[in-house]
């Protein structure tokens, strides 16, 4: 399965979906700000970021136009996420280089649809 980056500063969520997403085959590594999610998406080359957006150090939104300015790391699907389901979240997170979009609490079988979908299987 994928090797799946998951950027999110609020423990619970983080061990929760962590552990969802190992117990569906993916091996996840954890960034807890957007400044480590941007140097991981270098130094572990994952298959796909989970990004939160409401981040420390950097916010998801900046940590993503940074991981799109890199060649290195332009290409690799994100699906950004937040608990923030307000009128132009999605679009803005389309916009700033997001593949897709999901609010939390995350809906693990929607959410797994969509990281299959942007993976190719």
């Amino acid at each position: 399965m994928a090797k799946i980056l998951l950027v999110e500063d609020n423990e619970m969520n983080r061990d929760m979906l962590s552990r969802r997403l190992a117990r569906n085959g993916h091996t996840v590594v954890i960034a807890v700000d957007g400044g480590e999610a941007v140097a991981m998406a270098v130094s572990e080359a994952p298959d796909l970021i989970l990004m939160d957006i409401s981040l420390p150090v950097i916010d998801g939104w900046e940590a993503t136009r940074q991981v799109r300015a890199n060649p290195a790391t332009a290409m690799l699907p994100i699906i950004a996420l937040t608990a923030h389901a307000m009128a132009g979240e999605r679009e803005k997170a389309l916009e700033v280089g997001c593949n897709d979009f999901e609010t939390k609490p995350v809906d693990l079988p929607k959410l797994l649809e969509k990281i299959n979908a942007l993976l190719g299987a």
